[in-house]
């Protein structure tokens, strides 16, 4: 089966080409301001305030991750759809991770536009994360899609859900990556991403559905010892997991 032209394929390629309806036409406020000495030149502000001209990379990454825009919602709907494609694509790249572009969903307060408009929002991202959980070579890793989708949603659940409810040999494989990544920092009692909302929940979500749900998907894919080892350590509090004979060593 040719995954990437199946039918998740098809419901992405639907959201994206939604928000392009949808958001079609919008612009920045005419009287939105940036500075020209840390963000760019009044030329590619006007751009914003221009509907449906594509911005180069450049421009789009200073532009979605600026924290100091007077009306951040209107700004993102105006990129939004070559936003969307960008990281569907793997062009956008984060210094430090997706959870960055999850908070500038979050600045948007997209969840408060006008229905139609949040809801093409919601389908994007529940359809980029529903494929990417079955795309074998994802061009960004589940985990770091999950953190952006958690960040811009404020929950976890949902996606966890949805990952749990997927029996499929590569959201198992993405699964054991994904584990794999998280252990160090939920062993220390830390979330695995920077996050703007609770992190001691978010936190304890993750680990307390790592534990229930991963051993035996990762047992029947193979997963190493070491690693279920460690997903079980996450499990246990204090000197029971410090002092167990497969305690990894992590010094934090």
């Amino acid at each position: 089966m040719n995954l990437p032209d199946g039918p998740s394929r098809l419901r992405l390629d639907r959201a994206m080409d939604s928000l392009a309806v949808t958001f079609r036409g919008m612009t920045a406020r005419s009287d939105e301001t940036q500075c020209d000495c840390h963000w760019g030149s009044e030329e590619e502000l006007a751009l914003l305030k221009t509907p449906d001209v594509e911005l180069d990379p450049d421009l789009l990454h200073r532009t979605w991750r600026a924290p100091d825009w007077t009306d951040h919602g209107a700004v993102l709907r105006r990129i939004l759809p070559q936003f969307a494609r960008a990281l569907v694509g793997g062009l956008v790249e984060p210094l430090f991770g997706m959870d960055e572009v999850g908070l500038s969903f979050t600045r948007g307060h997209w969840q408060q536009w006008p229905a139609h408009q949040s809801a093409a929002v919601s389908e994007f991202l529940r359809a980029w994360w529903a494929h990417s959980l079955i795309e074998p070579d994802p061009a960004v890793p589940v985990y770091e899609v999950l953190a952006l989708c958690a960040e811009a949603s404020s929950v976890l659940g949902p996606w966890l859900g949805t990952w749990e409810a997927l029996d499929h040999p590569v959201a198992d494989r993405h699964l054991a990556e994904a584990a794999a990544h998280w252990e160090y920092d939920l062993l220390g009692d830390q979330l695995p991403w920077d996050t703007w909302h609770d992190a001691d929940a978010l936190r304890t979500e993750l680990a307390g559905w790592l534990v229930r749900h991963a051993p035996a998907r990762l047992r029947a894919q193979g997963a190493p010892e070491e690693l279920l080892h460690r997903i079980r350590l996450i499990g246990l509090t204090g000197l029971a997991r410090w002092e167990d004979p497969h305690w990894p060593g992590h010094r934090y």
